[in-house]
């Protein structure tokens, strides 16, 4: 792409049409992504005010053909935030954009910047007795811009629904630095094509986004988390085929994690309270929300007695208080953390069919042990058949010894992942680490398709070049 770099002389020229306020030192926190893969590069780092404060970065980018590469808490684990090479592009950092501009309870809806942290946001819900469900483990740093570029899960989708589900309208400035006021607070919109819903999961590479119109729902008057062994990904599917049938849409994650995660807490964080003395090979975390007038221990009680009875459940333990609930949340939410101390040699984010995914497992563990006696921590939200399957070298190994084997692991797991119908990223984006995996096994009149939409919208090429689709327009 012909795109130009930051030099002194443009970014004095960049000072004049901006307040100093704007501007940041390019410090290493910018430029380094979670698991450590990429060190990226920026010519300068520029954090907007206002959104009239974003479009003149964008015009200006524009004008001098400078790449842009939006950044919002830092926490993608695609590369999507990190430019590793090519000409040293503005880094736009949403941090200063944080404000809550508007809530309407009656409505459920708020109105949030792009830079809001997801946990503000949901402290702001909270105090008008309102939920915004989103939740990730980043939960405290990672952005709202950023979750809706990259079209963020985590624990709620089965109840609630992505990123996607949960935004009503959007602001937005357009890489010819247009802005786009979007922000409707309108649950039924059938004016022409469906712009938010495009800028949505699009990374970055069509725009940023400045803020957003969000659903809110009413808190559960009661809610409960319960623990479940079960011996096998299939009997988890029928716990949860069981669990729909007593709670209906009650049910708002239904998580299932591996013995090999509940060993990584054990040797990475002995501070860590794990639930069972014995580690089983599979368990299941159910979160439950219920109307008022329904008793959740109850429900979760009753569940577990049909669940014995039928062979699919054989220990458990039911949170009797908020700390417990708490404590058993923390153990699912902490694994990433735990793999990260472990250091994975390829970690996957991907999703199959609902009733495919203990195939997947079988069929994956094998097609990983024929490349050498690894250990796999396959853990995630198997309520929506998003799984988190992540390889690592045999125990007293480092990662690093296993380099060379990385994309042979990674091909393995993708292949297998492709043939039975699911996709090579979930929930993460695809950014730069997944650019070549979207080549391979995306639908050539997909691709066709987006990059059409990328030299319609971005005929420069300016806006977060190299993640997503390489080679167009620039």
């Amino acid at each position: 792409m012909n795109l130009s770099p930051v030099t002194p002389d443009l970014l004095r020229a960049l000072r004049s049409r901006l307040p100093e306020a704007a501007f940041r030192d390019v410090t290493p926190a910018y430029l380094e992504e979670p698991r450590g893969r990429w060190q990226g590069q920026a010519g300068a780092v520029i954090a907007p005010a206002t959104v009239e404060e974003v479009a003149e970065v964008i015009r200006f980018a524009a004008t001098e053909r400078v790449g842009v590469v939006p950044y919002g808490g830092g926490t993608g684990l695609v590369g999507g935030q990190i430019a590793p090479e090519g000409p040293a592009p503005l880094l736009l950092s949403l941090e200063r954009m944080r404000a809550i501009r508007g809530l309407w309870a009656e409505e459920n809806v708020i109105v949030a910047e792009a830079g809001a942290i997801l946990s503000d946001i949901h402290e702001a819900a909270a105090q008008a007795n309102r939920l915004f469900p989103l939740s990730i483990a980043a939960k405290g740093s990672a952005r709202i811009g950023g979750n809706l570029a990259t079209n963020a899960g985590g624990v709620n989708v089965l109840r609630y629904g992505n990123a996607r589900d949960l935004c009503l309208g959007l602001e937005a400035v357009l890489p010819d630095g247009t802005i786009w006021h979007g922000l409707k607070r309108l649950r039924k919109d059938n004016t022409g094509y469906d712009l938010r819903n495009l800028l949505i999961g699009s990374e970055g590479t069509l725009g940023v986004i400045t803020a957003a119109v969000l659903k809110l729902y009413p808190c559960p008057a009661a809610e409960g988390t319960a623990l479940m062994v079960v011996d096998s990904p299939a009997a988890a599917l029928s716990l949860l085929a069981m669990a729909r049938d007593h709670m209906g849409e009650g049910i708002s994650a239904f998580e299932l994690m591996h013995r090999t995660g509940l060993e990584f807490l054990s040797q990475t964080m002995p501070d860590l309270r794990l639930p069972f003395a014995d580690l089983p090979e599979w368990v299941v975390l159910i979160d439950i929300g219920l109307a008022r007038g329904l008793a959740p221990a109850d429900a979760l009680e009753t569940l577990f007695a049909e669940a014995a009875e039928a062979g699919l459940v054989s220990d458990g333990m039911i949170a009797q208080s908020q700390a417990q609930r708490d404590a058993f949340w923390e153990v699912r939410e902490t694994i990433p953390e735990a793999n990260r101390r472990i250091g994975s040699v390829s970690s996957h984010d991907i999703s199959v069919p609902l009733g495919a995914v203990p195939e997947f497992i079988t069929r994956g563990n094998a097609a990983i042990a024929a490349l050498g006696p690894f250990r796999v921590n396959c853990f995630g939200h198997l309520g929506d058949g998003n799984l988190h399957y992540n390889v690592f070298p045999p125990e007293g190994e480092s990662r690093e010894a296993h380099t060379g084997q990385r994309d042979a692991i990674k091909r393995a797991v993708h292949d297998l992942v492709h043939e039975m119908g699911g996709s090579v990223s979930a929930e993460h984006g695809v950014g730069r680490l997944k650019v070549e995996d979207l080549e391979r096994y995306g639908d050539p009149a997909k691709l066709a398709a987006m990059r059409a939409i990328k030299a319609a919208l971005d005929p420069l090429g300016i806006m977060n070049p190299g993640a997503v689709l390489r080679g167009v327009a620039g």
